[in-house]
């Protein structure tokens, strides 16, 4: 039987047709193409404003190098990946690690108001596995202490709050186009904004602070997306609807399968949202199921189910930050890495390989 794998990274023959088109042009570099992509996808999210880059840690770096000061404080959930937090400490800021709620995975506001100090500069929400966050308590968060939103959407394409994209809401929003993401052009990043002056800024930080040929105005780095890369991602932009239809179909085959599952305890949907379904994770109770995360893991991979642990320690558990910034204790963190289990839900799946996962999770309880 075919193993189920945890992600199909395939490209149509329209996207392979328009990589051969740019390399047959010879204009390989940021170009013609990453403009028509910033342009097709500032209004496929309805932004004001798309920066491309090179990948969605520099989408991130770009963001903070517009406003971040050294020893400027930001608020950053600690169960996500290193980059959420790292581009913090690598522009010169600190990233203050928040606790998230056990059941959405997303960044705990009551947490977060116990961390705000005169340094709070901004706070970094994401939107993790594609859960859409609570955009109207962050923002009337963000407002109260007058903080920056720096909004992680690199798992988010597509997710929406109140029928809105989660790209639209600015002031920064941070894209990834790795391989293993719902839209994937090999690496490439996207930053959205609706302030005109980011998005100028943006645009000369990607490209060495260059504001005239050979005339440098201010320290950038080189993070252009190339030409290939970009038409890439306009042929996925053009057929996310349709896997996201189908992501959101198998999480919902997998809900129905598991639910009642003693032990079980799918990502919980932020209400009012529509979650983009990058990872389906459950968090599994090892007293209630029988059987720990790593035990459930290896089952399923002796009957041909590949499966991810995302993430296995929080970033305040991470060395390079603990050696930094000290230890800390984080609860609900801590509790979400040692239990948490992604299952496949990608749009290559098809209904009878949901039915398999199901059943082989089913039968892994002892």
């Amino acid at each position: 039987m075919k193993p189920i794998d945890m992600a199909e990274i395939i490209l149509t023959e329209a996207e392979i047709e328009a990589a051969v088109r740019v390399l047959r042009s010879g204009a390989l570099r940021q170009g013609k193409e990453c403009h028509a992509f910033e342009m097709e996808f500032a209004e496929k999210v309805r932004a004001k404003h798309a920066v491309t880059s090179a990948n969605g840690t520099a989408a991130l770096h770009l963001s903070y190098m517009v406003f971040l000061k050294p020893g400027d404080e930001v608020l950053v959930p600690a169960f996500t990946f290193i980059a959420t937090g790292s581009m913090v400490t690598v522009t010169g800021g600190k990233p203050v690690f928040c606790d998230v709620n056990p059941q959405t995975y997303l960044i705990d506001l009551a947490d977060a108001e116990s961390k705000i100090t005169a340094r709070s500069r901004a706070i970094a929400p994401v939107h993790l596995f594609g859960n859409a966050c609570d955009a109207d308590a962050i923002k009337a968060f963000a407002a109260k202490h007058n903080l920056i939103i720096v909004w992680d959407a690199a798992q988010a394409h597509g997710a929406t709050y109140k029928g809105q994209d989660v790209g639209c809401f600015g002031n920064f929003v941070c894209y990834s186009f790795y391989p293993s993401k719902n839209m994937f052009v090999g690496e490439g990043g996207m930053t959205c904004t609706n302030d005109p002056e980011y998005d100028n800024k943006m645009r000369f930080l990607r490209t060495h602070g260059q504001t005239g040929q050979y005339l440098h105005t201010m320290l950038g780095l080189n993070y252009r997306m190339t030409d290939m890369e970009a038409a890439i991602g306009r042929e996925q932009l053009k057929r996310l609807d349709q896997m996201l239809v189908i992501r959101r179909r198998n999480a919902a085959w997998l809900n129905e399968g598991l639910a009642g599952l003693p032990g079980i305890q799918p990502q919980e949907i932020t209400p009012n949202s529509h979650h983009a379904w990058h990872q389906y994770c459950i968090v599994v109770e090892p007293k209630l199921f029988g059987c720990d995360r790593d035990e459930l893991a290896r089952s399923l991979k002796a009957k041909g189910i590949a499966t991810g642990v995302h993430y296995p320690r929080g970033l305040h558990q991470q060395p390079i930050f603990e050696e930094l910034y000290g230890t800390s204790t984080l609860p609900h963190t801590e509790y979400l890495a040692q239990n948490i289990l992604a299952l496949p839900v990608h749009h290559g799946l098809s209904e009878d390989q949901v039915k398999r996962i199901i059943e082989a999770v089913r039968t892994s309880r002892p």
